[in-house]
């Protein structure tokens, strides 16, 4: 009881959440996740290419112009790779929602207004607990405004909550021009969480083979700096819950972010690198600190770093910035 904490209205045993990957993916792997603590589990994404690509006259449309510049060279997964389609993804949720006895949340992974949005009422017919919106999106067009982008984000999100019952997360990424502004809207149209935040994995280039490849850099601790400030800033400001994505590695990282603010932190990488049984000792690590803290729970601590607890937060944001400079300064000339 002392690391429980609620999820947009998801009463979980700890903060501890495995995001969406390939560990997510089979019964038996999230079983394993579920045997070393993990408090919920994200399901591996639906993508609304898979979902489009029913129609086998997409997949035409799809590959056309693909190779006319290199950020849209081979953007999308041929339809061949992916591992399930959309009907196999149901299927596999329901067996799993059968099989475990934590709370278990869909991925719709998406960037268009469009029919692939009706799986969201699918999944939870499938047995889903909450749904993650994954709206990963490279806006690529020179006439589409920033306010037309948060638009889009807003849209799919409104049209998702008028048809489903249960929770609905959205990740996002951070660089819009006024995340505060957006994060408010996501509130307005009915998000019950934010996940922060999406990770957007650039394209490298193979100087043999003069072509673009693609890469993924699994994270460090050092990045959670990121999902601790807007956590941060947020926090008791825009009434959702909140997630940490990005950078969990240790109890330290999960213990900053609750602190910031954060009702769950989640983690990939770290599995990935240390196996699911880190959890236990992240778990064990929490307790530990707690004890020699004085903290009772989780919910003790939870956004006492918050930003809203400064007495001159807008100040604070800018004397951080200049301080951190002058340090560095400090630092270099000793």
């Amino acid at each position: 009881m002392r690391l429980s904490t609620n999820y947009m209205g998801l009463e979980l045993k700890n903060p501890l959440v495995p995001s969406a990957s390939l560990l997510t993916e089979k019964l038996d792997q999230i079983k394993i996740l579920e045997d070393n603590g993990a408090s919920a589990v994200v399901l591996f994404s639906l993508f609304e290419e898979q979902i489009e690509q029913e129609d086998s006259s997409l997949e035409f449309f799809m590959d056309y112009g693909t190779e006319s510049y290199a950020e849209a060279l081979s953007f999308f997964p041929k339809a061949h790779e992916f591992h399930t389609g959309p009907q196999d993804y149901l299927e596999n949720l329901r067996k799993i929602k059968a099989a475990v006895n934590i709370p278990v949340i869909a991925s719709l992974n998406g960037a268009t207004p469009g029919g692939w949005m009706k799986y969201a009422k699918k999944m939870e017919e499938a047995g889903a607990d909450g749904l993650e919106l994954n709206i990963h999106y490279l806006p690529v067009d020179f006439n589409e405004t920033s306010a037309d982008v948060e638009k889009r984000y807003t849209d799919i999100v409104s049209w998702v909550k008028a048809n489903v019952n249960i929770p609905v997360a959205v990740k996002i990424g951070s660089r819009f021009s006024s995340l505060p502004a957006v994060a408010k809207a996501l509130e307005g149209v009915g998000a019950d969480a934010l996940v922060m935040f999406n990770r957007f994995y650039h394209p490298d280039i193979d100087l043999e083979k003069l072509e673009t490849k693609r890469q993924i850099d699994l994270s460090r601790s050092r990045e959670i700096r990121l999902p601790m400030r807007w956590i941060s800033i947020l926090r008791g400001n825009v009434n959702v819950s909140f997630a940490a994505s990005g950078g969990v590695h240790s109890a330290k990282d999960v213990l900053k972010l609750i602190m910031c603010g954060a009702d769950v932190t989640m983690l990939t990488s770290a599995l990935m690198t240390h196996g699911p049984e880190l959890m236990k000792t992240i778990e064990k690590d929490l307790i530990i600190w707690m004890d020699e803290n004085e903290y009772q729970s989780i919910s003790q601590m939870k956004g006492s770093m918050s930003l809203i607890h400064s007495p001159s937060p807008k100040t604070l944001v800018r004397d951080n910035y200049m301080r951190t400079l002058l340090e560095f300064q400090a630092t270099k000339k000793a």
